[in-house]
């Protein structure tokens, strides 16, 4: 049953994922917003261990008191090469989801003008004035809102855009032997079966026998979840473990695509997050990107006065590098493995790590992509040209 009353706000933020509960954080640490009265809806509570974010760091940032491990080197191997990746001077990081939900809601708990409603959201309308919230307890309404809640028919309904989903099923293992190597991360290993997919193994090793196994894939279509499990078996009997004990799951899919979210952003409406095309499209990580937007938008929402949401977003020649490989692997998923292959084979990893977070110079970037196979980007980059879906 609805209250009577419209509860009003300065900002709703729809959904509280990484990019949400980022963005308030910032605010928060900023100082510049605590007049504002802010309110965050999601229907999940945050209460549980749901997912693992993983990203690579030169420096300490905000984030570093809640990182569970750090690692100096990593792993990349195919079915005929290994490759050992010294990644100094950055560090690849793990943060576990229920870690970071502890940590920011730790803050946000101290400051009276953000409330947090566990509550489904079932309509958003954007007047000229104002936004209308409606969730299935309550009217609420706000100066702006920043919209998480991500819907795959706008991306999946069109075909101008690939759209494929790094997927997986993770196994956080303990095992009676000492197996595992706790100062290396097995960041790709494209050994496994490849089945006509861009299929690897992720291992993120905490001690001699803890580890975090999963299965991942970048393709068009998700598994049953024997399917994942499986392989995790198979990958864990050629790593010669016989006993272990299966600790925690976990169990995801991310959008990868190059749709033009941010297109459907208003004056008072901003897509964040996954449907405001945070997700680095060509590689699923999230954490990286949403922490650099997540500043970003702070620093918008501060400064601009009026706000027109629409000018949040700025379009790279990232994007248009991750375009062309996404409409590879949508059409020839079996390439991805030789794709990485040929980048992880010779190439300098702490200038990859710099391209993959869009930092690197555009003499940086040809050393980079002359190192992937030139004939399916050749491709690709015609197809884009002479069917005018370049943009």
């Amino acid at each position: 049953m609805q209250s009577s009353q419209i509860k009003h706000f300065d900002y709703i933020f729809t959904g509280t994922g990484l990019a949400a509960l980022m963005t308030v954080y910032k605010m928060v640490l900023s100082g510049n917003f605590a007049h504002k009265s802010i309110l965050l809806l999601d229907q999940d509570v945050k209460k549980t261990n749901d997912r693992t974010w993983c990203f690579w760091e030169k420096e300490d940032s905000v984030w570093s008191s809640i990182v569970l491990k750090k690692w100096d080197s990593a792993l990349f191997a195919n079915e005929n090469f290994k490759r050992d990746l010294n990644l100094k001077p950055y560090q690849y990081n793990q943060i576990r989801g229920l870690d970071f939900y502890n940590f920011v809601f730790k803050e946000l708990s101290k400051h009276s003008n953000i409330t947090f409603l566990t509550e489904k959201v079932t309509n958003i309308n954007e007047l000229d004035t104002h936004v209308f919230v409606g969730s299935e307890e309550n009217r609420y309404t706000c100066h702006y809102l920043l919209n998480s809640i991500y819907a795959s028919s706008a991306a999946l309904s069109q075909t101008k855009y690939s759209v494929l989903q790094q997927h997986f099923v993770g196994w956080y293992v303990k095992t009676e032997k000492e197996v595992f190597n706790p100062e290396q991360a097995t960041f790709m290993d494209f050994s496994v079966e490849q089945k006509g997919n861009t299929r690897f193994m992720y291992v993120l090793p905490v001690s001699k026998t803890e580890a975090l196994v999963e299965y991942t894939l970048f393709s068009e279509k998700l598994l049953s979840t024997a399917e994942y499990e499986n392989e995790i078996q198979i990958y864990l009997e050629k790593l010669g473990i016989e006993q272990y004990e299966i600790v925690e799951k976990e169990q995801g899919s991310i959008p990868m695509t190059c749709y033009p979210f941010w297109k459907k952003n208003t004056k008072r409406v901003l897509n964040i997050g996954t449907v405001g095309g945070w997700t680095k499209a060509s590689t699923g990580y999230t954490f990286k990107n949403a922490d650099k937007k997540s500043a970003d938008l702070v620093g918008f929402l501060h400064t601009s006065d009026p706000i027109k949401m629409t000018s949040f977003h700025k379009k790279s020649r990232f994007w248009f590098y991750d375009l062309l490989l996404l409409d590879i692997l949508y059409r020839h998923n079996e390439l991805g493995s030789s794709i990485f292959s040929s980048l992880f084979k010779k190439g300098d990893p702490q200038l990859i790590f710099k391209f993959l977070d869009e930092e690197t110079s555009l003499s940086e970037d040809v050393k980079v992509i002359l190192k992937c196979p030139k004939i399916p980007f050749l491709r690709a980059l015609f197809v884009r040209v002479f069917s005018y879906k370049l943009i």
